[in-house]
């Protein structure tokens, strides 16, 4: 077998878009002509990933993956919700939230380790899929959690399977009770993250653009009533108290029994576990978010063909 240098791989990698792997395999199977490799990889349906790569993929599927004290979430895009419904995609999803949590969630590090029982990385082998299925595919993110003791809840909603769905969360408990003794408040709280999407763990996390934009907001409104200064700061303040209900997971009002503050429901775990109890931190992942979708125009569409 012919010696095939890497500087052809990368060049064809370049003009293709196809896999490392992929592009090395092409120029073996050609003898190292280059467009011969080119013409492989495009009867393969590997070159045709650099076509898709431009189209707006914000469907797909959120995946969480929990080992122990440890926790992880991908999100994988896809362009349509029926490929979120394959098979294929869906074992993809799960091995990369797998490997986020070996690489500590990193991102990038995912995209560049290498795939389980594939050839090449994992990035090879979302090319591949993008080839087999036909639309743009794209990990988008990923995050892990960890504790030094204690455990990592997760919950997912609108689940198409275990593990995967549209919203994931992870939730830090940070604790010297047993794992399974904070197993239901664990679960709990990842539902309630699921449900109201605070911003923040707690008030100091607040970051602090947001909290001075909502007071800047919050003064002027005050000012309106033409009350004075020290009545307007009193205004203020007791404003702030429920901007940090809303916003800060601590503070909020606790969807599991709508009554109670959550870091109070947090202090009587503890009080009943008889050990400290407290929330390390929470991700939460849903799916598409931030993503500018394009909106089509139907009619136009349809029209455009008949157009003279």
């Amino acid at each position: 077998m012919a010696e095939i240098p890497a500087s052809l791989v990368k060049q064809l990698r370049e003009k293709t878009s196809a896999g490392m792997m992929d592009c090395k395999k092409a120029l073996v199977e050609s003898g190292g002509d280059l467009e011969a490799a080119f013409d492989w990889l495009r009867k393969k349906g590997l070159s045709a990933a650099a076509e898709k790569a431009g189209r707006i993929a914000c469907e797909g599927l959120v995946g969480v993956y929990v080992k122990d004290a440890v926790g992880a979430m991908v999100e994988v895009n896809s362009e349509t919700d029926f490929v979120a419904r394959n098979e294929a995609f869906q074992a993809f999803v799960k091995a990369a939230a797998a490997i986020a949590l070996a690489k500590g969630g990193a991102v990038e590090q995912v995209k560049t380790a290498s795939y389980p029982g594939g050839e090449g990385t994992v990035a090879d082998e979302l090319t591949r899929l993008i080839a087999t299925l036909g639309e743009n595919l794209v990990i988008r993110r990923s995050i892990a959690l960890s504790v030094s003791s204690g455990m990592v809840a997760s919950y997912v909603h609108n689940a198409v399977t275990s593990g995967l769905g549209r919203i994931g969360v992870l939730v830090a408990v940070e604790s010297d009770a047993d794992a399974g003794q904070l197993a239901d408040l664990g679960k709990q709280l990842a539902m309630h993250v699921a449900a109201t999407n605070p911003e923040a763990l707690s008030i100091d996390d607040v970051a602090p653009a947001a909290l001075e934009r909502e007071r800047a907001i919050l003064v002027e409104q005050a000012r309106i009533t033409g009350k004075p200064e020290p009545i307007i700061e009193k205004m203020v303040k007791g404003r702030l108290r429920k901007y940090y209900q809303e916003v800060v997971l601590t503070e909020q009002t606790y969807v599991v029994d709508g009554q109670s503050r959550v870091g109070d429901v947090v202090e009587a775990a503890a009080k009943a576990l008889g050990v400290p109890v407290a929330v390390a931190g929470f991700e939460r992942f849903s799916l598409g978010e931030g993503i500018a979708r394009e909106r089509s125009d139907l009619a136009a569409e349809v029209g455009r063909p008949l157009a003279g």
